[in-house]
């Protein structure tokens, strides 16, 4: 059973939150503050919240029986650790529950010296409840989500705690998370259209269209490439910054993809890998560029 909580966990996608914790760090330009107790608190707290929406999201998918139908891939369709022991779900859903608690009281030493992380935290705990049996349900919502979760609440709460003055250096590096992870999921929703309508859920996709959300991932992708040339440009980054363009640039390998394939996106599985590595690699690349500028 052990095993199959792991999977629950999805482990290979928890390399998210720390990156997201760093560009926090970044926008404060406080790079002491990665060896403070605060920032451990911050990772702990970050990571519990994802783990806690992975295994919700794949106990609820799997007893309304969504996770029964998906043809999995590496980047879509639940771990399949449930279908393959059931057994395992009354843990799993503990789990969640668990992580979720420890995320919170990983929180409120920080929240107490700092109260605006209340409102964040309890944001995030509102998004990790009702991400998959509600938020699915409302396309618009649904897209942005993720980046709210990720990008405005984990990488702002982050800068918060480190200190970070500039508000326009937070939003600027809060809004390069924000669009990459609403692609991130975007795009990992293709390869489950069919399964995602059968079981009640209304996404972007499911609403409008493969065309609408291949556009959509479009604008995000470019939108989060103006950011960093408008920060840049007005001097809140310095040049160095444009270094994330590189890692940026495997986005366009995933859009070209997703023009051709729709739904079909599973047999070019590199294209999703791709997005995966440009979600992690575009944030780092410049959270390193601001720390050591």
């Amino acid at each position: 059973m052990l095993s199959t909580l792991m999977q629950t966990m999805r482990l290979p996608f928890l390399l998210l939150p720390p990156v997201c914790v760093l560009m926090g760090v970044a926008a404060s330009g406080q790079a002491s503050a990665l060896w403070s107790v605060d920032f451990v608190l911050l990772l702990v707290g970050a990571l519990m919240a994802h783990i806690s929406v992975n295994m919700l999201n794949e106990y609820q998918d799997f007893r309304s029986g969504l996770d029964l139908a998906t043809e999995r891939t590496p980047f879509s369709g639940g771990s399949g650790g449930l279908p393959s022991e059931p057994a395992a779900a009354p843990a799993t859903l503990a789990g969640a529950v668990a992580a979720l608690a420890l995320a919170g009281l990983a929180g409120v030493p920080l929240a107490q010296a700092h109260p605006a992380l209340w409102g964040v935290g309890l944001l995030g705990a509102i998004l990790i409840v009702t991400y998959t049996r509600q938020i699915n349900r409302m396309p618009w919502l649904c897209l942005i989500a993720p980046g709210m979760g990720f990008g405005l609440l984990m990488v702002t709460g982050a800068a918060i705690v480190a200190g970070a003055s500039s508000v326009m250096e937070v939003l600027a590096c809060a809004l390069v998370v924000f669009f990459l992870v609403n692609n991130l999921l975007l795009a990992n929703q293709f390869p489950d259209i069919r399964a995602d309508r059968d079981h009640g859920r209304e996404h972007l996709l499911i609403r409008y269209g493969e065309r609408a959300g291949v556009q959509a991932y479009a604008l995000m992708t470019f939108a989060m490439a103006a950011v960093l040339l408008v920060a840049v440009a007005t001097g809140i980054w310095p040049r160095w910054a444009l270094l994330a363009l590189l890692p940026w640039g495997l986005t366009l390998v995933t859009l070209v993809s997703l023009w051709q394939l729709g739904g079909d996106i599973a047999q070019r599985p590199q294209a999703l890998a791709m997005n995966v590595m440009a979600t992690l690699l575009t944030p780092l690349v410049l959270a390193l560029t601001l720390l050591l500028s």
